[in-house]
């Protein structure tokens, strides 16, 4: 580096002409006329033609592996109880109950086990004691997150669980 050569400052928004060395100082005047002193090893020519023969390599960028498990929508468990059995007639209300309660908590599981990310359940709208259950057993269970996929909570005849 010699004086009257075009210099840039490392990591900072600075440019100018050298117009002083002095030992490892260097002082430069910038474009508006102030001088700067920085030490030379936090200075770099500034010279165009350095860089003009430098081609620019596009590399081709990895792919990114997604799993097909994840890609797929989430389960749905309908927990209507003429989807559960083939004589629905043939329980009564605490059987019927019991059953629905088994079947959810048999695909949590199963989720559980493949690592499925999304699970939803449809208890329909009634009376409400198949959703109370169903509530009830999410609230149990660990590692997982539930909504009502409508935004009318009472309205909604689902429920959204999101497993961690």
């Amino acid at each position: 580096m010699k004086i009257g050569d075009q210099v840039s400052v490392v990591d900072e928004d600075l440019s100018g002409v050298i117009t002083s060395v002095n030992g490892s100082i260097v002082v430069i005047k910038d474009e508006y006329g102030f001088t700067h002193q920085y030490p030379k090893e936090k200075l770099v020519p500034k010279n165009a033609s350095l860089y003009e023969d430098i081609r620019v390599v596009r590399k081709v960028e990895p792919k990114k592996i997604i799993s097909k498990k994840h890609q797929k929508n989430q389960l749905v468990l309908d927990l209507h109880f003429h989807n559960l059995v083939k004589n629905p007639n043939d329980y009564d209300s605490f059987e019927r109950l019991f059953i629905q309660k088994e079947k959810l908590l048999e695909v949590l599981a199963f989720c559980r086990k493949n690592h499925l990310k999304r699970l939803e359940i449809v208890h329909g709208i009634g009376d409400g004691v198949l959703q109370r259950m169903v509530f009830d057993v999410l609230e149990s269970q660990t590692h997982l997150d539930f909504y009502n996929k409508e935004i009318l909570h009472e309205q909604s005849g689902a429920v959204m669980v999101e497993f961690h």
